[in-house]
């Protein structure tokens, strides 16, 4: 027997389309995660990039659960001596929204050249407005 091996140049990409309104962050984020990488698929390889574009469209209405809209901090460091910043997650929310989101399933993808590849299939828009109609979007339910 021989196991089956994906190749990246022959796997079928689609595009989806998801509303974050009122969706737990986590929760959402987990799901995109899962696409992305290509682990719903049942020719899943964890070396070759099978996943789908996602879509994600109003990632200003996500809801945090419990305190963690104020107590939850991002950090950031300027690579200089005392260069640390940090911004709450209500601040971020304000200011950058698709940050949020963005942040959330980058911890989810590889820490590699793979994962980077992988995020970059991930389009994230505040407003329910997209440039993306062209892509035929399916809608996911999630």
């Amino acid at each position: 027997m021989k196991t089956f091996v994906a190749k990246e140049k022959e796997v079928e990409k689609n595009w989806y389309l998801v509303d974050a309104k009122d969706k737990i962050l986590g929760r959402l984020a987990t799901q995109i995660a899962v696409r992305l990488r290509g682990k719903h698929k049942p020719i899943f390889t964890p070396h070759a990039d099978t996943g789908d574009f996602i879509v994600v469209i109003n990632a200003e209405k996500v809801s945090l659960t419990g305190r963690k809209l104020n107590n939850k901090i991002y950090y950031r460091h300027s690579g200089y001596l005392g260069g640390l910043k940090e911004i709450s997650a209500k601040k971020l929310l304000e200011k950058k929204p698709e940050d949020v989101l963005r942040f959330a399933v980058r911890g989810m993808l590889p820490k590699n050249s793979l994962g980077r590849r992988q995020l970059k299939k991930l389009k994230i828009y505040t407003g329910p407005e997209h440039p993306h109609k062209a892509q035929q979007l399916k809608t996911l339910e999630i």
